[in-house]
């Protein structure tokens, strides 16, 4: 049941929700990609598992000075940890490097 105001803003404007005909082109674009984004990130948990599952095994990793037993799924995961924030890092840096210097 609507408010007096709710009819009056429905009978001054038209139906007050938005129909998929109404919208525009930025909002169909947002929308877009919003489904987009959420496959992407479904995808990407999906192969995250598969990869967490199918990389169960114990490896033999060699240090300096000594060796341990790691899961391999572990050590792909601070492989690539540590990938990302030396990228990150490197970015930075080189950014600062090339960065126009104001006179």
């Amino acid at each position: 049941m609507d408010s007096p105001a709710d009819e009056a803003r429905t009978a001054q404007h038209g139906d007050p929700k938005p129909t998929m005909a109404s919208e525009s082109s930025s909002e169909r674009r947002q929308r877009r990609k919003l489904y987009a984004q959420a496959i992407a990130g479904a995808a990407s948990l999906t192969v995250l598992i598969a990869l967490i599952v199918d990389n169960t095994r114990h490896v033999k990793v060699s240090w300096v000075v000594g060796s341990s037993d790691i899961s391999l799924i572990w050590l792909v995961l601070v492989v690539a940890a540590v990938a990302y924030f030396l990228g990150m890092i490197t970015s930075i840096l080189f950014r600062r490097r090339t960065r126009r210097r104001t006179s």
